[in-house]
């Protein structure tokens, strides 16, 4: 396991190599492969640990009982999962985590953390710290989400998402983390109303796209 590459995510932010090894062996981290498409964890089922994207991506997303998908988040490498519900043992997932591509995870038992540590680990503290940080961003990431998909109109949570992207990214050009597909789930709309969007935006002058890759190349007036 790439220690130093723990060191350097959120949830080890602050620890040096030798304190992540004390604390993988205190957390009963547990490594697994999964191929792209498999379900990492359900919905309805709970959660029994987090999970740490060592490689690959997963998506977060949640079927209602007609079928229709919503697209609720991605993580990459060095992000995490299910930490919300792992922290409430029995608490059923509202959403399931489906592996995005070929993925390597990390499992840690999240319940371990919130109790008194039986070898008095001096590291749980900045462990919790780091979560707490952690489950806020994830906060604003669906504050975020819920902002985007707030416009009646498909250009303009278009608009609004891709802007955000290309402040994150400090530039015009930006890749994001999903297909046209996922886009549409995500932005809660028809994947061809939305392709058809994209089309006359770049008619318009306001953006090129290539796949995943967009440049925005005018201003919305």
């Amino acid at each position: 396991m790439n220690v130093s590459f723990l060191a350097k995510t959120p949830l080890f932010f602050g620890a040096t190599e030798e304190e992540v090894r004390a604390m993988l062996d205190c957390l009963g981290a547990v490594c697994k492969k999964h191929p792209k498409g498999s379900v990492i964890c359900r919905a309805g089922e709970p959660a029994r640990s987090m999970g740490l994207v060592l490689s690959g991506g997963v998506r977060i997303e949640n079927d209602d009982v007609w079928g229709n998908k919503s697209i609720l988040d991605h993580a990459g490498p060095g992000q995490v999962f299910a930490e919300s519900y792992a922290c409430v043992p029995g608490e059923p997932l509202m959403v399931s985590v489906i592996a995005a591509e070929d993925c390597e995870i990390l499992f840690l038992d999240v319940s371990r953390l919130l109790q008194t540590c039986p070898n008095a680990c001096a590291h749980h503290a900045r462990l919790i710290r780091n979560l707490l940080r952690i489950a806020a961003q994830k906060n604003l990431i669906l504050s975020r989400r819920i902002f985007h998909t707030s416009s009646k109109t498909i250009r303009g949570r278009l608009l609004s998402y891709l802007s955000e992207q290309a402040l994150r990214a400090g530039k015009n050009e930006f890749e994001i983390p999903f297909n046209r597909q996922q886009l549409a789930d995500y932005l809660s709309v028809d994947r061809s109303a939305l392709s058809g969007e994209l089309g006359k935006m770049q008619r318009d002058g306001l953006l090129t796209v290539h796949k995943n890759h967009f440049c925005l190349t005018g201003h919305h007036i």
